[in-house]
């Protein structure tokens, strides 16, 4: 089966269903599929063919949506990238992907014109929206169209051909960011993204009166599983661009009578400091956290104020969408745990040789189910590492690289990561690119990032400086120059300047000394 078919099978079912809501636009299952088809109409005769990767460069809209419809569609690979990185990173993952067509905000390509002139291997830049005066001039041997006009232009809405892909070809090509700090590229394939929605939809058991709310970035993806689930059963997605006003957002649950409300850790401890009594959630049915274990409190707080929606503690990584759930009924015995493995999928704790590991003893969270990655773009070695031989002839197992224990019955307990990927606001930050940015200041000589622990974050992130013989800066202008050259999310909470860094005794600098853990 194909990612596509979602949509194609509810919108045979239930064409006349509200599919999509975004602001004041309301889309059923017929629009967006008629839409989905002719835009990957358009997407072909602009030369996008078979395994072509495209980049969808917009926020939570129903264009994006349209876009991952139509690349799937068009036989392509969606690759989804956050709506605000900065121009040399948008640059890296177009060049690398070596991508054939974008798909962006009209209002942002004035600002990336450096970009096109970058990326020999793009084809085509399709734009959303319409500026008062034309942006810039085509790019130098590229097409340069509006969605709006391929729409028009392409009015067949019938499906195109299914260009042969299999199961095994690739869906979504998802950049996440390594302990190097350079984005890796994560392949995943139909089998894989299909495996992940019908697990989870198992045990959300999701329905089809089933109304989403989704306020997590569509590059993220725990936000854009959102609408795939949707899609598979035939329920409705309400789209928010971010969670900046929490009160709006929960307007709008109580408003569309929301039955599913997916959150990060930072969300819910934000909500949290609201009053929550003053909304009608009788219509909620159950949250989901994933990205970040969920703190026990704040668990216990929901369950006070929310006591008949049902909590889904998970967890997961970009490298195969969704790994654990804790079952309902285990939210208040357990609360700390995450759960165990998914249906279709096999989950266990191993030591560094490998061998599996008892009741109480940490290790790392190895990984077996067609929900596994098939690798990282023409990247070997990196695959090597975390895709290792299993237990049974000719097959590899996903090694995640995080930490976990398992308590007598099974039950896993997130402990921390192998290397030093900080967590905030639901993301994973690379301290090696805030550091080599700190380190572009005349006045930097070395630094170091950490995450520390957060209330509202998960981690916030703090970088540590020392400064250049004979230079002058304050922390304040080292945050701003962080500000001008960093994605906002990957911005330090706080700088501190010192006259050294603790090492060790080979000569790296020491983060856990200056996270204050002492060894043990």
């Amino acid at each position: 089966m194909q990612l596509e078919q979602f949509l194609e099978h509810s919108a045979a079912a239930h064409p006349d269903k509200i599919a999509i809501i975004c602001g004041d636009r309301r889309l059923t299952y017929a629009e967006i599929e008629s839409q989905c088809n002719r835009l990957a109409h358009g997407l072909i005769a602009e030369g996008v063919q078979r395994g072509d990767r495209v980049g969808v460069y917009l926020e939570n809209t129903v264009e994006a949506v349209l876009s991952v419809g139509a690349i799937l569609k068009a036989g392509a690979v969606v690759m989804m990238v956050h709506p605000t990185p900065t121009s040399n990173k948008l640059s890296f993952v177009l060049n690398n992907s070596r991508a054939a067509a974008l798909i962006l905000p009209r209002r942002k390509v004035r600002t990336l014109v450096d970009v096109w002139n970058e990326t020999p291997h793009l084809k085509s830049v399709v734009t959303v929206g319409v500026e008062p005066e034309p942006a810039v001039d085509s790019p130098n041997g590229k097409s340069f169209v509006a969605l709006d006009d391929l729409l028009i232009r392409h009015a067949n809405d019938s499906r195109p051909p299914r260009k042969r892909c299999i199961d095994i070809d690739l869906a979504a090509l998802n950049y996440t960011s390594g302990s190097t700090g350079n984005p890796k590229g994560v392949l995943l394939t139909h089998l894989n993204m299909v495996s992940v929605a019908t697990s989870i939809t198992t045990y959300l058991e999701n329905r089809f009166d089933d109304i989403v709310l989704n306020v997590l970035p569509l590059s993220f993806g725990y936000g854009l599983h959102q609408v795939l689930l949707a899609f598979k059963v035939g329920g409705t997605v309400v789209l928010e661009r971010g969670f900046t006003y929490p009160h709006a957002v929960l307007e709008t649950v109580v408003r569309e009578r929301v039955t599913g409300l997916p959150l990060v850790p930072t969300m819910l401890a934000l909500l949290l400091q609201m009053d929550l009594s003053l909304y009608d959630f009788s219509h909620l049915r159950y949250v989901t956290n994933a990205a970040a274990a969920l703190p026990v409190e704040h668990i216990r707080q929901l369950r006070q104020t929310l006591p008949h929606v049902t909590i889904f503690s998970m967890y997961g990584l970009t490298e195969c969408t969704r790994v654990t759930y804790l079952p309902p009924d285990q939210i208040d015995i357990r609360p700390a745990s995450v759960g165990r493995g998914m249906l279709n999928e096999e989950v266990y704790v191993v030591d560094d040789q490998g061998c599996r590991l008892g009741a109480d003893e940490v290790g790392e969270l190895v990984v077996r189910g067609a929900n596994v990655m098939n690798g990282y773009w023409e990247l070997p070695d990196e695959t090597a590492k975390r895709l290792k031989p299993g237990p049974l002839p000719n097959e590899l197992q996903l090694h995640t690289g995080d930490l976990f224990r398992t308590d007598d019955e099974g039950y896993l307990y997130f402990v921390g990561r192998k290397d030093d990927i900080i967590k905030c606001r639901g993301e994973k930050i690379a301290p090696r690119e805030v550091e080599n940015v700190l380190c572009n200041h005349p006045a930097v000589a070395e630094a170091a990032v950490i995450g520390i622990p957060d209330a509202i974050l998960g981690q916030s992130i703090k970088a540590v400086v020392t400064l250049r013989p004979n230079t002058e800066v304050s922390e304040r202008d080292l945050l701003r120059h962080c500000a001008a050259n960093l994605e906002d999310l990957m911005v330090p909470q706080v700088v501190e300047i010192r006259e050294s860094l603790p090492k060790t005794g080979n000569g790296k600098i020491n983060k856990r000394e200056l996270a204050g853990v002492t060894e043990s």
